[in-house]
């Protein structure tokens, strides 16, 4: 922030007390204004970073010119999350709440959204996106959605979109986290209106349809004390091997490209530049500069085979071995649907709230049989899950043509009424 000296020294050293509010600081000292300015959210994490996950470290009132319709009082805000591995680190975001008081019963509920793909570049974050800095996101009607229906919207960059850093894109785990610790950080606005007893509903599609089932599956253990209500998801890509085998060397192979480099982002003691040849070395660089589209036209029929010094297929990649297991492992790790259950099972991740889960009749980039399979085991695990495959959609078109449901869907969980689901 910029202070003008104005008067007195007196004066001049009370506003720059006041401009030292803002900046982005550890949870210890979280701040009692949003006055950070927009290099302060998105600066380089310190060494070491104190708090709780979702505690609230800057936040700098905004306005959202890519959410169009609705009247919003909207703040871009740094918060603490944690890794795949729990280590501490720090993620973006921003909270949206409607300048229309909320008039049903309870407080008002937060929906908790990741965004489907925004590409790695640190232009592409969905905060930059949505506050002005516009470059090819497709996500505002449906955050609009949320907002015209009365909700609180408190929607995950993802991790990685700081300085230094890379977003590890497709790593399920940290997703889920970043989604739930945003719902935590948006009741910690200053002189905000949501409160702690509010309901959260978590929603996404794409990537952040794999995000928020993630946040749907630890939201148990990881954040206990948020009430979720319910979780809707669509477009789902549910085992990352399956999605990328159909990707590599097709159409859309820079979704591919991007969870390559955002795994690398995650394991980053595990083999991965060494492996490259020139070519490759060029791509990641690329994919690390790039928004959607950019990244799709880059990567337009591109195999992994030819960016590798030895041509490496998928299958001999995933055979790898680092510190961190191999390959194939780590892959594994984001599939979803694994050592799921109801409350009181045995399950690793018990999910006690109904969800919804969604995809195209005309889906051309996730393979449905993974989608399909995700929802499969959601109903043999007993979860309470609503299924819809019937939107005349594609891939992009389904996530606005299901945004109604998702909202209705929410609505009701909100509201409690109850849903038998169609296993």
């Amino acid at each position: 922030m910029r202070v003008r000296v104005v008067a007195a020294s007196a004066v001049t050293g009370a506003a720059l007390t006041l401009a030292s509010v803002g900046a982005a600081q550890p949870a210890s000292a979280a701040p009692s204004q949003c006055l950070a300015s927009e290099a302060d959210i998105y600066a380089a994490a310190p060494a070491s970073i104190d708090g709780d996950p979702g505690d609230l470290l800057a936040c700098r009132q905004v306005t959202l010119p890519g959410v169009g319709g609705v009247r919003a009082k909207a703040w871009k805000v740094r918060y603490v999350t944690t890794d795949v591995k729990d280590a501490k680190t720090v993620a973006t975001g921003f909270v949206a709440v409607p300048e229309a008081a909320w008039t049903k019963s309870g407080s008002r509920p937060v929906v908790a959204f990741h965004p489907g793909t925004s590409g790695l570049g640190p232009q592409c974050a969905f905060s930059k996106q949505m506050t002005g800095a516009y470059v090819d996101h497709y996500e505002g009607p449906n955050v609009a959605e949320f907002l015209k229906a009365g909700f609180a919207v408190a929607a995950a960059d993802g991790p990685g979109y700081i300085d230094g850093k890379v977003h590890t894109y497709m790593v399920g785990q940290s997703a889920g986290k970043a989604v739930l610790d945003i719902a935590r950080t948006s009741r910690q606005i200053p002189g905000g209106s949501l409160r702690s007893d509010g309901k959260v509903g978590i929603a996404g599609y794409s990537e952040g349809g794999q995000a928020a089932l993630w946040a749907a599956q630890l939201a148990a253990s990881y954040a206990p004390e948020l009430q979720v209500a319910g979780a809707a998801a669509g477009g789902v890509p549910g085992d990352l091997k399956v999605t990328a085998e159909r990707l590599n060397g097709g159409l859309f192979a820079g979704f591919a490209a991007d969870a390559l480099v955002g795994h690398n982002a995650a394991y980053p003691d595990m083999p991965f530049d060494e492996l490259m040849n020139d070519k490759g070395a060029k791509a990641v660089q690329d994919a690390k500069r790039l928004c959607l589209f950019g990244t799709l036209g880059r990567f337009l029929g591109a195999r992994v085979e030819n960016l590798t010094k030895d041509k490496l297929t998928l299958d001999q990649i995933w055979q790898l071995r680092g510190p961190d297991g191999t390959w194939g492992e780590l892959a594994d790790r984001s599939k979803l649907g694994v050592d799921i259950g109801a409350p009181g099972s045995s399950a690793t991740y018990q999910i006690g709230f109904p969800v919804f889960q969604y995809r195209g009749a005309l889906e051309e980039i996730i393979p449905t049989e993974t989608e399909d399979a995700t929802r499969a085991a959601y109903c043999k695990a007993g979860i309470n899950t609503t299924w819809n495959k019937s939107y005349v959609g594609e891939h992009l078109l389904t996530d606005w043509l299901a945004a109604g449901d998702v909202t209705r869907f929410l609505n009701d969980r909100f509201e409690g009424k109850p849903v038998t689901g169609n296993c």
